[in-house]
């Protein structure tokens, strides 16, 4: 029996009808069983946001979508999966309304967001089969993958799925739903943005997989955000801990939560290029390793520092892990506490903030070990790197300085 790969393909590899083709002759390229786990169409969780928060732009977006997906996947609306495409197509329709007439929930909300990725999967699944695949499409929470929390959610109870999944309808290629699943309370639940990263390293988990492939429009992971101005080289290998601290500062390739799924049975992931699939090698994330060089370089700007002489509020807690903020510092005693998270999450949380509110330029990360030759103000360090807050006018610069500072030493080792 052929080991199973997970192959994850986001909006960035969806951005017209031939992507989809590019999608068959990739899987088709990989030995391994597939499952194949989706994301909505290029830009289109943010049309559907923005007709979920603004009724008076939803007018003209349900034939929109229609259109738009029946030009990547001509024939749908007549196919095998016809019945399903005008439920969702009717499902959004009716949700809309429904805010447009004041009923607003975060419940139909979340069914219309969740209906981008549930499209992507009819249309993939639909123009794969004209190609000659054995390929359907398979809503997330219709098998069984549970979520931790209520309407929205940080991960997936792998415990909770394992025991529910109904593996007998992940037939031929499946083609899944990424991003939702069913919440504790048995509605629809949501990760948050990139979480369907995070699903697809719990179907492999879920599924025993050999690996999980995460395809990108980009060569793997760099040692330092290209959004700074130095083109960097790809990153050949990091741990699962290296992996996560440099989501969590300023790299978008993966979601923060993705390998946690993958840890203990130490699937690996591979980062590929979905337009270099063979000639740029990926960048593969599995056990850790020590590191006695410095691997990369995370940096987020925007970092709000707050203090107070009392200890932190569980009313504050309850809104972070609801909200998915994640901190880069919080400690708490009773003589008070320091939380520090990125400025653009303030505001969440604002209204239960007391105290001192410091605003600072970046935090940033060095991944591995090698003395830090800017001046920083050290925040704290584990086994995967180093936590420092920098004050910059120049924040590119003094990136490209620390850059240079690293690797330059490093590269001549």
């Amino acid at each position: 029996m052929d080991d199973i790969v997970v192959h994850k393909f986001g909006g960035s590899c969806l951005r017209e009808g031939s992507d989809i083709d590019k999608i068959a002759e990739t899987i088709l390229s990989i030995p391994g069983k597939p499952i194949v786990v989706v994301s909505a169409l290029w830009g289109m969780t943010d049309r559907l946001i923005r007709a979920a928060r603004e009724p008076h732009y939803a007018g003209r977006l349900v034939n929109d979508l229609k259109s738009q997906h029946l030009l990547f996947s001509p024939g749908l609306d007549k196919g095998e999966f016809r019945e399903l495409f005008d439920k969702v197509i009717s499902g959004i329709s009716k949700e809309l309304v429904n805010i447009s007439g004041g009923e607003s929930s975060l419940h139909s909300e979340n069914l219309i967001l969740a209906a981008g990725e549930r499209l992507s999967a009819l249309a993939v699944a639909h123009r794969l089969q004209t190609l000659g695949l054995n390929a359907h499409p398979v809503g997330a929470e219709d098998i069984g993958l549970k979520l931790k929390g209520k309407g929205r959610a940080r991960e997936i109870n792998i415990k909770e799925s394992a025991k529910s999944l109904d593996r007998n309808k992940l037939i031929g290629i499946p083609i899944l739903t990424g991003w939702f699943g069913e919440g504790e309370d048995g509605n629809l639940a949501l990760l948050s943005r990139g979480g369907s990263d995070h699903s697809a390293a719990a179907f492999a988990n879920l599924m025993n997989a050999s690996k999980l492939i995460l395809w990108k429009d980009v060569d793997g992971i760099k040692r330092l955000n290209p959004r700074w101005g130095i083109d960097t080289p790809s990153i050949p290998y990091l741990g699962y801990g290296q992996a996560s601290e440099l989501s969590l500062h300023g790299t978008p390739i993966i979601h923060p939560a993705t390998v946690k799924p993958l840890v203990d049975e130490g699937i690996p992931l591979e980062i590929r290029n979905i337009n270099n699939p063979v000639t740029n090698a990926p960048t593969v994330i599995g056990p850790d390793i020590d590191a006695s060089t410095t691997i990369a370089i995370g940096c987020q700007p925007g970092v709000a520092v707050i203090t107070n002489n009392k200890p932190l509020g569980s009313e504050l807690l309850s809104r972070m892990e609801q909200l998915d903020v994640i901190p880069w510092l919080m400690r708490s005693t009773p003589e008070g506490m320091k939380l520090i998270i990125p400025t653009h999450d303030l505001p969440l949380v604002e209204d239960l903030v007391s105290g001192k509110v410091e605003y600072r330029t970046a935090m940033i990360s060095v991944i591995g070990k090698l003395p830090i030759m800017i001046e920083h103000e050290e925040v704290s360090r584990n086994n995967y790197g180093t936590r420092l807050i920098i004050d910059s006018d120049d924040l590119p610069s003094t990136l490209t300085e620390l850059y240079h500072s690293l690797f330059s030493r490093h590269d001549c080792m």
